[in-house]
C-alpha cells in the first residue's frame, strides 16, 4: 500500500514539476553516517512524534541568474524559490492527511531574518541533512548537499509523515571534487580546506557576511554555490570552466552582463 503511496507522491510532484524528489526513513537519523552530527532534538521524530517518514523535495537554481550574484536577481530567484518548496510541501502534507496520515511540512527557513541568525546560526531542522538521508545527494565542501542534475544550486523542502514510506537508497560515491574553489571565493573565509564534514562552515561568519548584504538588499550571498563545479546544469549553459568567476576577463560577454545586473535594484 506504501509503495503506491510513493507513487502517488512522485506523481503529484511531477504534475507540479518539482524534479527532485526523495524518501527517507525517520531511523537513519538514529544511526549517523558521519561524525559531528546533529544533537536529536533536531531529528524528525523529535520535532514531530508521529514521524516514520521524510519526504523530501529539490527545485533547482538557475545557473545563470546565481551568476550574477549578490544581485537582485539572485535575491529574487531566492525568494520565488522558497516559497514554492514552502507552498508544494503544503500542499503535499495536505495531500497524506487527506489519505489518512498524519503529515506536517517543515517550512524552508526556520527563522525570522538574518539578525536571528547571528544570534544562532541554525534552523530547528535540516532540509539538506534530510535530502542527503533520502538520497538525493552527498555533502560538498562548501557545507552544502550536492546533486548530479545541479550541483548544489539546489533548494530544499521537506514533509514529515507518519506514513511508513518505503526509503530511497542513500548516494553512494563522493560528488565533491575537492577543488577548493568555494574555500578559496568565499568572501566572508567562513570554509576551512579539510572537507565536509570536518571543516564545517564557520556559520556566524558567514551569518555576518549575509548580515553585511541584507543592509543593501543583496543578501543571500551564493558564492560557494554559484563556483561549485558539480552539476550537469554546467553543460547545459555552456560553464564548464569555472576559471571565469575569478577571471570574469576570460568571457567579457558575460562579465558585462554580470555587472549590469548588479548595478540595479540594490543600494
Amino acid at each position: 500500500m506504501t509503495d503506491g503511496l510513493v507513487q502517488a507522491i512522485r506523481e503529484r510532484c511531477r504534475a507540479m514539476e518539482i524534479p527532485l524528489v526523495g524518501v527517507a526513513d525517520v531511523r537513519r537519523w538514529e544511526d549517523p553516517p558521519f561524525r559531528p552530527w546533529m544533537p536529536e532534538a533536531f531529528y524528525p521524530q523529535s520535532i514531530f512524534p508521529e514521524a516514520r517518514s521524510v519526504v523530501v523535495i529539490g527545485l533547482p537554481v538557475s545557473l545563470p541568474v546565481i551568476e550574477t550574484a549578490p544581485s537582485i536577481w539572485y535575491r529574487e530567484l531566492y525568494r520565488t524559490v522558497n516559497t514554492l518548496l514552502d507552498q508544494y510541501t503544503y500542499r503535499i502534507a495536505a495531500y497524506l492527511v487527506e489519505r489518512g496520515y498524519p503529515s506536517v511540512f517543515v517550512p524552508r527557513d526556520g527563522y525570522t531574518g538574518i539578525d536571528v541568525l547571528l544570534e544562532k546560526p541554525v534552523a530547528f531542522f535540516s532540509h539538506r541533512h534530510a535530502a542527503f538521508l533520502a538520497g538525493l545527494g552527498t555533502f560538498g565542501v562548501n557545507n552544502m548537499l550536492l546533486t548530479p542534475g545541479y550541483g548544489p544550486r539546489v533548494r530544499f523542502g521537506s514533509v514529515i509523515t507518519a506514513a511508513e514510506l518505503p526509503p530511497d537508497p542513500l548516494m553512494e560515491g563522493d560528488l565533491c571534487t575537492r577543488c577548493m574553489a568555494c574555500v578559496r571565493m568565499c568572501p566572508a573565509s567562513a570554509l576551512g580546506e579539510g572537507g565536509y564534514p570536518a571543516a564545517l562552515t564557520d556559520k556566524k561568519a558567514c551569518a555576518e557576511n549575509s548580515a553585511r548584504l541584507e543592509k543593501r538588499h543583496l543578501a543571500p550571498c551564493g558564492i560557494c554555490v554559484k563556483v561549485c563545479p558539480v552539476g550537469r546544469d554546467r553543460d547545459l549553459y555552456g560553464r564548464k570552466n569555472i576559471g571565469i568567476y575569478s577571471d570574469p576577463s576570460r568571457r567579457p560577454d558575460l562579465e558585462r552582463a554580470w555587472e549590469h545586473v548588479r548595478s540595479y535594484g540594490t543600494k
